[in-house]
């Protein structure tokens, strides 16, 4: 079914997702969210992944608090985002744990917890989550939850880098430019533009465009060019 068309495939999860085949339901549901094979229903989307939630699917649990975070085919519901979180969490899923991680951070739908959310980026990140560990990065950098440790940050950063995080490769970069490892600095900074967002190349860009050194202010301008095509082609679209 994957591998068929995507006309043909959604006609395939679907009649698999009405047999109750979680699975199927679960990707069904991803389908109908991103108009794969048929057109965007949120609304229905957000169906397949609460039926396929309730019968223990770790990652509709997750995306049916996606759902409910950001009001995609439902009335936002930030406690009730936080309720699914938590269920995908607690089976050890990696976005699960990111995501009620990003609840406890911004006190939404929770009350804010910054140890709480570190411990959860931390256990995400022992899981192989890139984003997780450069969110661990950050705290362990600016003492949130837990006493300053520039090196464990670096660390953090390193293995987000590495990951394929471009926020990680980033901050991994500014790190090493302020140790004086320019050259691999460097080197990070020219993976950023492969899978960061316009709106982070853009901030990224007038930051290193702003820079006195002329390799820096190269990368800036490498970023801007990207957030400008970037923006073209999603107008386009």
């Amino acid at each position: 079914m994957l591998d068929a068309p995507a006309h043909e495939a959604i006609r395939w999860m679907t009649a698999a997702a009405r047999q109750g085949h979680t699975e199927a339901q679960a990707v069904l549901g991803q389908w109908l969210l991103d108009g794969y094979g048929t057109a965007a229903d949120a609304q229905n989307a957000f169906a397949w992944f609460l039926k396929a939630a309730q019968q223990g699917h770790a990652m509709a649990m997750n995306m049916t608090g996606r759902c409910l975070e950001n009001g995609w085919g439902t009335e936002p519901d930030p406690g009730a985002a936080v309720r699914w979180y938590r269920n995908a969490a607690n089976k050890g899923l990696d976005a699960g744990l990111y995501n009620l991680a990003n609840q406890y951070a911004s006190g939404r739908g929770i009350a804010r917890d910054d140890a709480q959310a570190l411990a959860l980026y931390t256990r995400a990140a022992q899981s192989g989550h890139a984003k997780s560990m450069t969110k661990a990065g950050r705290y362990h950098e600016d003492g949130l939850g837990v006493p300053r440790d520039a090196a464990k940050a670096m660390d953090f950063y390193r293995l987000g880098a590495e990951g394929g995080d471009f926020r990680g490769q980033y901050q991994y970069a500014r790190m090493l430019a302020e140790r004086g490892d320019v050259d691999a600095s460097l080197e990070w900074l020219r993976r950023v533009p492969r899978t960061a967002t316009a709106g982070f190349l853009e901030e990224a860009g007038q930051l290193l465009s702003s820079s006195p050194d002329a390799r820096f202010l190269e990368r800036g301008q490498e970023m801007l060019a990207r957030a400008a095509q970037l923006r073209t082609q999603q107008g386009a679209s």
